[in-house]
Order: structure tokens, then sequence, then C-alpha cells
């Protein structure tokens, strides 16, 4: 069951790749957010109860639900509908995601390390690549947004193929970079719009001191 979450967290990142509509987005981190939370849920059968109670509200409540609201506000309070025409083709961006993916299995298959889970390590390394990449290919700081949640949903993948059991400080640093991350950028995002109207990266160039 583990590996169908897997796969289909894999699938997300194909979608982001070929969707253009920014609501998608956020109901693509939705998803993320519940399919982290069931690649926990299926194989991390050793974990204690406080860090499964932490990582349910970090993977549902928090990746699912707080996150996806704050950014949907942004959304409507900058009348975001669609994605402006990325740097490149979208075919482009599928091949980067299937590229990522190959790539992340051949390291993977290499990894002869007993300390690290090679079935997380695929779909996090791929997740991380390609949100390095959707952040160099879009002009829109919301969309900078978005690909630094499919980094950091990597970063909690990568979490998971180094053990079993995380700890309940390095959890909780993750989550508040997170919320912090966001709530300041959202802050942002809005001060840009108000001021030019627009979110494109090109008006930071003029910000003046």
């Amino acid at each position: 069951m583990t590996y169908l979450f897997i796969i289909l967290y894999s699938i997300t990142l194909i979608y982001f790749a070929l969707s253009e509509r920014v609501k998608k987005y956020i109901w693509l981190l939705v998803i993320q957010g519940i399919l982290l939370f069931g690649i926990v849920f299926f194989s991390l059968s050793k974990i204690e109860i406080l860090d499964f109670i932490f990582i349910l509200t970090e993977t549902v409540l928090v990746k699912s639900i707080l996150v996806p609201w704050f950014l949907n506000k942004i959304r409507k309070h900058n009348h975001l509908k669609r994605e402006h025409e990325p740097s490149v083709p979208v075919f482009y961006s599928i091949i980067v995601v299937v590229i990522s993916l190959i790539l992340s299995f051949a390291i993977s298959s290499q990894l002869n390390d007993d300390q690290i889970y090679t079935k997380y390590f695929t779909a996090a390394f791929a997740s991380v690549l390609f949100g390095f990449y959707f952040i160099i290919v879009h002009k829109n700081i919301f969309s900078h947004v978005v690909g630094y949640l499919i980094i950091e949903n990597g970063i909690f993948l990568f979490s998971l193929a180094v053990g079993s059991v995380m700890p309940l400080m390095v959890n909780l640093a993750i989550l508040l970079d997170v919320l912090m991350g966001v709530l300041v950028l959202g802050i942002f995002i809005n001060h840009i719009g108000n001021t030019f109207n627009s979110i494109e990266i090109d008006n930071l160039s003029n910000l003046k001191e």
C-alpha cells in the first residue's frame, strides 16, 4: 500500500507540470499532504504515538488544510486564476519530471546503506529536483511559494528515508519553517500585488530601498 501512495505522489509531480491554473496547484498540494500521511500511516508501524500525532498534524492539518486555505486567500486577494505562460513548454516540463524520477530511481538503486529506505528516497529526490525546476521556470511569485512547498514535501520524504523514528524536535523545526515561510511570503506577495497590481517576479526589480 505504501508503494501505491508513493506512486500517486510521483504522479502529482507530473500534474504540477501539466497544470496552468493556480487553483489546481493548491488542490495538488492538498492531495500531496494526504498522500504523505498515507505513506506514514501504512509504513511506520514502530513509530511512537506522540510522533504519529505530530505527523498527522503536520501532513493533514497543516499541509492539507491550513497552508492551502492561506494560499487560497492569497489567490483570491490577488485575483489569480491562471498561471502565465512558463518560460519553457509544458512538454519539456513533463520530460524534466520523468528524468527526475528516473535519475532518483537510479541513485536510490545504488544505495546500499541499511539505514536508508530507498522506496522513499526516489520520490523525495524527484520532488526536490522538480520543486527547484518549478521555481526556475515560473515568473509568478505565488508559483515560487508552491515550488518551495513541493521542495519541503520532498524533504519530509527524505526524513522518512533515513529512519522510521523521526525526532520530534526535527519535525517541529520543519513545521515552523513551513508555517513562517508561507506566512512571510504570503504577506510579501500581497504587498507586491497591492503595489504593482501584479505579482510577477519582474516587479521586484522596481523595488527601492
